[in-house]
């Protein structure tokens, strides 16, 4: 029976993937969530993977039989999280529950923010960047539905979930 567990490996800034590669060389099983991040530039619209946890990832180790200290000598590694001399491990089934919920291509999918009806809600992106409305609620496609008021009357606009977030 192995007593493997889930740890957390610190990376360099961006050397996520190259961490990943080098410790799955070594014979370690590292993992590495992503999802896809919308990219917005020069009119295009691109979804780009990108770490969950930037600057971290997992790896899967066996404390008595795997030669563990050797992971903090890896390239694009920071450190390996640990308390005290010994790395601390991750709580069972946190890492199996986002291996379960990727898709065939190693990716998770991150729900669009919900927002509820009459919550003030700030626009980031966009010709009405900046300003803060009520929600009026979604649609079937990821977009909010904002109620604006603009020149004296009540204006509404469509925007993607992403480029909405809750108004203080």
């Amino acid at each position: 029976m192995t007593s493997a567990a889930w740890y957390v490996v610190q990376t360099r800034p961006n050397a996520e993937e190259v961490a990943y590669g080098h410790l799955e060389r070594q014979g370690f099983q590292p993992y590495l969530p992503r999802y896809l991040k919308i990219r917005r530039h020069a009119r295009r619209i691109d979804r780009v993977p990108r770490p969950l946890f930037p600057s971290y990832l997992f790896v899967s180790l066996d404390l008595e039989a795997d030669r563990w200290r050797t992971v903090q000598s890896t390239v694009g590694v920071a450190r390996l999280v640990c308390r005290g001399e010994e790395p601390a491990p991750v709580p069972r089934g946190v890492v199996e529950d986002f291996i379960a919920h990727q898709d065939e291509d190693g990716m998770l999918h991150l729900g669009a923010p919900a927002f509820r009806a009459g919550q003030p809600v700030r626009i980031l992106d966009g010709a009405f960047a900046s300003l803060v409305g009520l929600c009026e609620g979604m649609t079937d496609n990821e977009r909010v539905m904002v109620l604006l008021d603009m020149l004296g009357r009540k204006v509404r606009v469509s925007a993607p979930a992403d480029a909405v977030e809750a108004a203080t």
